[in-house]
């Protein structure tokens, strides 16, 4: 047996030098080649990711319970997996050749968007790990947008340290989500300079810090995030999500601004406007099942006194 770190440490180095290998390659291969690439490696990372599919399994069954039955689950789960493989190869490709991504994206209610920013407050755009979601970020940076993204940073720093460089080169800003509270300057300086400020808010944020709302009938962990923002700087909320059209071209669907409740109890009315923008996440999640990463454990943190169901 491998000692746990070593075997960590191993992965990490996998992924890494993987990842700069199939960046190098991609940006030598022909479009078409790179289509069928992405196909082989869906079909080999498939068979091997036996944990992610469990988890992805498990979550589709908290989600959907009996509305889903396990062969519907066990498609969703595959479809899921390519779309993901699929958007990873194709981020590295579209990274080299920035200017393919003019034939390959398209907007829907992109006037929202502009009538937004002409308030000069900036706008929040809130949106999930759906679709390729990374494209969206950066294609809306290509357009002339000034735009920065609340992101996560790998455990790999070599890794991290290379997207960076990716994102930064595609004119797209980052702001890491830790240390929270710099997280939180950042992001308020970003709307003072009328930027579009990217947040992912439907991944698990942890019982400290966050609020537990109703997600497929669960209560699940999220992050305050927007509504805070939005409080502070009165800049609009908007919806974003990008949904893949055939098998290489994909469509940004920006909707209004959310209406944003006010409550007398500031509490209150975060929680209030974090579940309202949790619902309709989750809208699109039903919609487009086969568009979110369910290999994500978005109900493991529960709230105090949680009793699991028989």
């Amino acid at each position: 047996m491998f000692p746990k770190d070593s075997l960590k440490n191993f992965k990490r180095l996998t992924a890494r030098y993987g990842l700069f290998a199939s960046a190098w390659l991609l940006k030598r291969l022909p479009y078409g080649a790179v289509r069928l690439l992405a196909k082989i490696l869906v079909a080999i990372g498939f068979r091997f990711a036996i944990k992610q599919r469990r988890i992805a399994c498990e979550s589709l069954q908290i989600a959907f319970g009996a509305e889903k039955s396990p062969r519907e689950i066990q498609g969703i789960v595959r479809r899921c997996f390519a779309n993901l493989g699929q958007g990873m190869v194709e981020m590295l490709y579209f990274m080299a050749h920035p200017a393919l991504t003019d034939q390959k994206v398209s907007f829907e209610g992109r006037h929202h968007l502009d009538e937004a920013l002409q308030q000069g407050r900036g706008v929040i755009a809130v949106t999930a790990h759906f679709g390729n979601f990374p494209l969206m970020m950066l294609y809306c940076a290509r357009q002339g947008y000034k735009a920065s993204a609340i992101i996560r940073p790998a455990r790999d720093q070599e890794l991290e340290d290379y997207l960076l460089r990716k994102r930064t080169e595609c004119g797209l800003k980052t702001i890491y989500a830790v240390p929270r509270r710099e997280c939180v300057v950042n992001s308020l300086k970003a709307l003072s300079l009328n930027e579009i400020l990217f947040i992912p808010l439907d991944q698990n944020f942890g019982a400290d810090g966050g609020v537990f709302v109703d997600f497929f009938g669960q209560k699940a962990a999220t992050a305050t995030g927007p509504v805070v923002f939005a409080r502070r700087s009165k800049a609009a909320i908007l919806p974003m999500f990008i949904i893949r059209q055939d098998e290489d071209t994909h469509k940004i669907v920006i909707e209004p601004p959310l209406v944003f409740e006010e409550r007398p109890d500031e509490q209150a009315e975060i929680l209030v406007n974090t579940a309202r923008i949790t619902q309709m996440i989750e809208r699109y999640i039903r919609r487009y099942p086969h568009e979110w990463g369910w290999m994500h454990r978005r109900w493991k943190s529960r709230p105090a006194g949680y009793v699991p169901p028989p």
